[in-house]
């Protein structure tokens, strides 16, 4: 407890409470000035109730002053605010700007939409996800490839940049009542590389996303 070099270990079902944030662990240790960090290890939880967050993972350093928290290893974060899940090995989590960026072997679950990606930007206050490094998402049985792919998870908009690719599913309700072949009469869902179209396989229920390259 030396005056500036103060290091407190708390071990064994360990806990923090901080305003709105609740943290446990197996072992936390608090140093630095006014113990601005917080380094746990073991299993990790954090809750935030006001912001509707909560996340574990295997590790977690957290800046108390500047409210940046940094996970690794194993990591679920669970937005119950915007209903979305988010799994990783590495994320930082910055509380001021609600931002959250996750690396390697990312994988975001919402209702309807699956995506995975090595690297994400999720920005909580706009529902915007920004996936890059191989995004891929699935929507409705759609499926989308892009260098770059944004998602409005509020209107469930999706953009691609760079290199798009994608299958799409469509269905002629109309023709199909007739008796008629939905895929002779309708419009043929496409494959669409670098400008190249071909037919899809099947045909499906019509999505409604919009593409961007």
């Amino acid at each position: 407890m030396a005056k500036g070099r103060e290091y407190t270990v708390l071990t064994g079902n360990a806990e923090i409470i901080s305003d709105s944030t609740v943290i446990k662990s197996e072992k936390i240790e608090l140093y630095g000035d006014e113990y601005k960090y917080a380094s746990c290890s073991g299993r990790v939880e954090m809750e935030d109730s006001e912001k509707g967050i909560r996340i574990t993972a295997d590790s977690m350093l957290f800046n108390r002053k500047d409210d940046i928290t940094r996970f690794e290893g194993g990591i679920i974060l669970e937005d119950l605010k915007n209903e979305v899940i988010v799994k990783g090995s590495y994320m930082e989590y910055a509380g001021e700007t609600e931002i959250v960026i996750i690396q390697i072997g990312v994988r975001i679950f919402k209702d309807d939409m699956v995506s995975r990606s090595e690297f994400a930007r999720y920005i909580r206050d706009d529902d915007i996800l920004e996936l890059s490094g191989m995004p891929l998402v699935y929507w409705k049985g759609d499926e989308y490839k892009a260098l770059k792919i944004t998602i409005n998870l509020d209107t469930d908009e999706i953009f691609l940049e760079g290199s798009v690719s994608g299958t799409i599913y469509t269905e002629d309700e109309e023709a199909a009542d007739e008796g008629g072949s939905a895929e002779e009469d309708s419009e043929q869902p496409v494959n669409e590389t670098a400008g190249e179209t071909e037919e899809a396989p099947e045909t499906k229920t019509e999505a409604s996303a919009s593409l961007e390259s």
